[in-house]
Order: structure tokens, then sequence, then C-alpha cells
């Protein structure tokens, strides 16, 4: 039997590396110094088994934490268990009321307002076979919409470390770098246009992709987006830019569940 002081075992991290919502969860874990490990795969494969059987609705991340025997999918939930479980010196947390709760509620902000619109302004600027312009601009400006929102929250702090809770950076403002930092390439802006406005944002922003944990996450990241045949943003390696690969998406040489 394992004594109470054996190192943690690693907590297994199943990802396919080219979206945000995967390394939103490898960001914490290297922040928090968690013993883990990646399980990474194609995501051709990831309504497949064996995935499918570690989550139903075929969507990364998920874990596995052999330390208590949980299995579990949603980057929210995932991070906010390793927080409840981890994070026991409240580093990247709070134990008081209403700072715990607003920490909860920027998360949920950022899983119901900034992942979804984000992802879909992506969709429909690269991904759909055709171009419906409509539907670019409603996301595009969805977000215009919450980076103003997050200017709004960092401006009414009144002071040089400008966090979304409290005088620290928590899980919370984490959760909003991985989709933060593909919006160059998500709107076809240059980083000036893309923060217009929102220099509290952007200061705010570039402060946490400054950090070591931050950077091991995306050296990662290239590694095994190379292993995989993919450049940094996700075109397969021998295919230019966006348009050819978007031409090739309409004439169904490349698809996407």
């Amino acid at each position: 039997m394992a004594s109470t002081s054996d190192p943690p075992k690693p907590i297994r991290v199943w990802i396919t590396p080219p979206g945000p919502n995967p390394w939103k969860t490898i960001f914490l874990l290297e922040e928090l110094n968690l013993n883990y490990e990646i399980k990474s795969f194609r995501f051709d494969d990831v309504k497949k088994v064996p995935f499918i059987k570690i989550n139903p609705n075929g969507r990364v991340p998920a874990i596995e934490d052999p330390n208590t025997n949980l299995t579990l999918w949603e980057s929210g939930a995932i991070n906010q268990y390793l927080i409840e479980q981890y994070d026991t010196e409240n580093r990247l947390s709070y134990d008081t009321l209403i700072e715990k709760n607003l920490c909860n509620q920027y998360l949920h902000f950022q899983m119901s307002g900034q992942g979804p619109y984000f992802g879909q302004c992506g969709w429909f600027q690269h991904l759909h076979p055709e171009k419906i312009q409509s539907a670019i601009d409603r996301y595009a400006n969805e977000i215009k919409r919450v980076l103003s929102v997050l200017e709004t929250v960092l401006s009414a702090k009144f002071t040089d470390e400008q966090w979304l809770v409290g005088n620290k950076m928590t899980y919370a403002d984490m959760a909003f770098v991985p989709w933060n930092f593909r919006l160059s390439e998500v709107l076809l802006q240059s980083w000036d246009e893309v923060f217009d406005g929102t220099p509290r944002v952007r200061a705010w922003h570039e402060k946490m992709v400054e950090l070591p944990s931050w950077k091991r996450a995306m050296e990662h990241r290239a590694r095994l987006m190379d292993g995989q045949g993919l450049q940094w943003n996700g075109v397969p390696k021998g295919i230019e830019n966006f348009t050819e690969y978007e031409e090739k998406i309409q004439k169904g040489e490349i698809k996407y569940d």
C-alpha cells in the first residue's frame, strides 16, 4: 500500500493539441506545478474509441486523476476541480466568500461568453465550407463586446496590479489566455487592431503570456503539433496559408465534424 508521503501520481490529460481549451488546463497544471502526463491524439479521433469512453461528448480536454479516481471532462469543471483539490494554499484562488464566488463568476463568463463566441468566429472565418459574412460579423462583434466587458472590469480596479478578482492572478484570469492568444488569427487582424480600445485587457493578457508556465505549455503544444504534421495555427504542413486551407475545405478535401 502506498504511504501518505508518496508523491502524487501523474494526472492524465487527454488533448488534441490545435484548439485553445486543452491549454487552459495545461496552463493551470503548469502554474500549480502539478505532476501530469499528456495523452495527445488527432482531432479526427475525438469521437472514436478510446476517447469517447472517457468523454461521451467527444470534446477535449478530459482528465483522469488516479489520486482521487476521478475522470472529468469540461475544461471549466476540470480547472475548478484542480483548484479545489490542489491549490491548498490559495495561490491562484481565494477562500473568502466574495472573492471565491467572483472567481467562479468570471470562469463561467469565460466558458459561456468568451469560448463559444470566439470559437464560432474562428469556425465561420476559416472552417465553414461557405463564407457567410453576416455570421462572421456577428461573432467578430461579440469578440469585441467580450473584450469591452473585460476592459470595464479591469478599469474599475484603479491599481497597477489589475486582475479580475482581488489583487492577484487567479485561475479565473488564466482561463481567458488561450482564446485571447489566438485572436489575431481568428479576426485576421494585427494585435494593435485586436486590442484597439481595450489597453487594460492587452496589458493583462501580455503579463500572463510572459509567465514561464504559459511558455512551457506552448512548448508542449509546438512539439505535439509538429508531431501531428501541423503548423502552429492548426493548418497542415505543406499548405501555405489560410486561403489555400479554406479552398481545400470548400472542395471537401479537408473535413471537420
